[in-house]
């Protein structure tokens, strides 16, 4: 079974498109090679729900203004899937313009804390040594360095207070039930909402339609074996949806088809995890020197980043299922060999 799209092209920014009764899709720009978001507005009884809010840049903030003002109720519920920029970035703002009240999980609302602040072993010195230690050379570390601490030039500022959201949570909108599912591996507890009554899944992005969602080991969970937990969400995502659930993704179109999604999905990942195995088959390699096996493009410094978490994510699911083998160099540099393969009687 192959993906279905039911919308050929996304808005323009700043308009609207229905697709599904009551759930309107925006489109906002990202200043990335990755160049929008999708957000989804939900019409509700006292008004509207948004979830997600864009990056936080005058020219999104200029679309908002005049979408807010188009509205014909007001907005009076953000909910934020996770505490990445371009899902977070405007919700301080958005809350001072309207009054909204914020939901999002625990996990994202104090990882944002956390990354904003840059404690708790997240900012750019801790990201600096964590590199350092998987390979990556010192011309490259300078570049983190120099560069300041990103999420606060896109997240200018953070609510202070927030709804929590856990894991099988119902939330009423407009007279349908939305649970949320919380999934693991992309960030420390992203909320997806399923509707049954609808039969919709606003994914964010922990399902993507045709690209895969980048999966990082950051430095306050050096031994995490983040892309694992994002597989076994992905596996019960696609055991609780009926397969003509039409998914509202981030990125990308709205598409039906969770389970092949999925499962290719998967192929892709172990695909990856094969070519790291033989990557180390000859002699110890470290997340940084195996960066070309994983992507085979010139990386900036921004690339660089999602990059060499998602090196040590899969490192870090090869070691953690024997079949890899960790060492440290006298240098400190954190090395991964193939694991011997026992000889026959053994």
């Amino acid at each position: 079974m192959s993906l279905h799209y039911p919308h050929a092209e996304p808005p323009a920014p700043g308009e609207l498109i229905e697709v599904a009764p009551g759930i309107f899709w925006l489109r906002m720009p990202l200043p990335f090679q990755l160049d929008h978001i999708n957000l989804w507005l939900l019409r509700d009884d006292a008004g509207w729900t948004l979830v997600d809010t864009g990056f936080a840049d005058d020219g999104v903030r200029g679309l908002w203004e005049a979408i807010l003002v188009r509205l014909d109720g007001p907005l009076t519920r953000l909910i934020a899937t996770h505490f990445h920029p371009d899902h977070l970035g405007l919700a301080t703002w958005l809350q001072e313009k309207t009054g909204a009240e914020l939901w999002m999980s625990t996990g994202e609302f104090l990882t944002a804390h956390a990354v904003w602040h840059e404690v708790g072993g997240h900012g750019a010195r801790f990201m600096c040594e964590q590199f350092r230690q998987h390979g990556l050379c010192d011309e490259r570390l300078e570049k983190f360095s120099t560069r300041g601490s990103g999420y606060r030039r896109a997240v200018p500022a953070l609510p202070e207070h927030y709804r929590r959201l856990k894991d099988g949570d119902r939330l009423r909108i407009a007279g349908n039930h939305w649970e949320t599912i919380v999934g693991y591996g992309h960030a420390p507890e992203h909320v997806a909402l399923y509707c049954a009554e609808l039969d919709v899944l606003i994914s964010g992005d922990m399902l993507l339609p045709r690209i895969s969602t980048n999966i990082s080991v950051f430095a306050a969970t050096p031994e995490a074996d983040a892309l694992r937990w994002y597989l076994d969400s992905l596996t019960q995502m696609a055991r609780r949806l009926p397969p003509g659930t039409l998914v509202l993704p981030s990125h990308g179109l709205p598409f039906t088809g969770v389970q092949p999604r999925v499962e290719a999905l998967r192929q892709h990942h172990e695909e990856r995890l094969h070519a790291l195995e033989d990557s180390c088959k000859q002699a110890p390699q470290s997340a940084a020197g195996l960066l070309e096996v994983l992507f085979n493009r010139p990386l900036d410094t921004h690339q660089t980043m999602f990059a060499m978490g998602e090196a040590i994510a899969h490192l870090n699911y090869l070691e953690q299922a024997g079949r890899l083998s960790r060492s440290v160099d006298a240098d400190g540099v954190i090395r991964y060999s193939r694991m011997q393969q026992r000889s026959a009687g053994h």
